[in-house]
């Protein structure tokens, strides 16, 4: 590679005492030049051991530049943001710190920019189970499938092009300076709305299947309905400011949970309401579970005949829930 450009790998990062050593480990195999590289890792005042593994790999690798940060927000958004203030390259690859790139990752991305591929390049997730349990496992495979994520290309097969998003994202410095920085008031969707912000501008968010990293996805369905009620809220408050770009697979869940707890309450008094509910719950988990049993036919792992309805129900009511909450107390709040 004859010109090999400066690059800083920003990390948000709390409480990730599980999973940091195995992002530290991947970046350290990456196959382009370490001394051209730097991580910056922002870190929300983490409680468990996160920074006691960091400093314990900094010891023992000292080939791979490691800074670590304070983000005094502990928001994921005011760390990358902060991290990106603090970091040195020309070009910044953002990570999670719940993800493993593979060894081509950085060069991959650096060559993407190279070629002018497109203004926010990122890749596609090999998810994989936070934990060795069969709902670890079906949380995994939900959040890959039509299903669960409708056509979130980077979580799908795809081929490459210009997407709506990508996950992580990496970019020149020059970026930052065109469209400005996250936006720190979005404390989930901030992803979607800077690369809204992107093409807005004229620029292109470029989807490369090539550049490929694991992703750990949630352990039980309690954080998995944490997180989606998370990802549904803040959705409602970036579509506030940008309507053009619901899509469809964003519109069903909030339907489905409107149209649930109107036939509930519709129930207690009419009995109509209770065969339509009865109606509505059951095809919903008929196709569920056809889903789950196709799944584990052809996995040959049998827990996804139930593993795989809960996960995604999980996923569509909480997203849906939370959309709505952030749609109800955002009309309060302007009355």
């Amino acid at each position: 590679m004859p010109d090999q450009p400066s690059v800083s790998i920003i990390v948000p990062c709390y409480n990730e005492q599980t999973t940091i050593r195995k992002l530290l480990e991947a970046l350290r195999l990456q196959t382009y030049p370490l001394s051209n590289m730097e991580v910056v890792i922002s870190d929300g005042f983490s409680t468990d051991r996160t920074r006691e593994v960091i400093a314990e790999f900094q010891k023992k690798y000292t080939d791979l530049p490691i800074r670590v940060v304070d983000n005094a927000a502990r928001t994921i958004p005011s760390g990358v943001n902060q991290a990106i203030r603090e970091s040195r390259g020309e070009i910044i690859i953002r990570l999670d710190a719940h993800s493993m790139p593979i060894p081509e990752y950085v060069e991959r991305c650096v060559a993407a920019h190279q070629t002018g591929r497109g203004d926010n390049v990122g890749g596609a997730w090999d998810i994989q189970p936070g934990a060795e349990t069969w709902i670890a496992k079906s949380i995994s495979y939900a959040a890959a499938h039509p299903l669960g994520v409708g056509d979130a290309l980077y979580r799908l097969q795809s081929k490459p092009g210009a997407v709506d998003t990508v996950p992580f994202g990496s970019f020149r410095r020059s970026l930052i300076e065109k469209i400005g920085a996250l936006d720190e008031t979005l404390l989930s969707n901030e992803d979607y709305e800077f690369n809204t912000r992107v093409r807005e501008s004229g620029g292109v968010v470029w989807l490369d299947p090539s550049i490929r990293s694991i992703y750990f996805s949630r352990s039980t369905l309690r954080k998995l309905a944490e997180q989606y009620w998370r990802y549904g809220f803040w959705k409602f408050k970036m579509l506030k400011r940008y309507p053009h770009t619901l899509r469809w697979r964003q519109a069903l869940p909030p339907l489905f949970v409107s149209i649930l707890v109107t036939l509930i309450v519709l129930s207690l008094g009419w009995p109509v309401a209770r065969v339509l509910l009865g109606l509505q719950i059951s095809a919903y988990f008929f196709i569920l579970g056809l889903a789950g049993l196709q799944l584990a036919l052809k996995t040959r792992k049998g827990f996804l005949i139930w593993g795989l309805p809960l996960a995604i129900a999980t996923m569509h009511i909480s997203w849906g829930a939370g959309f709505l909450w952030s749609g109800i107390t955002s009309m309060f709040k302007n009355g």
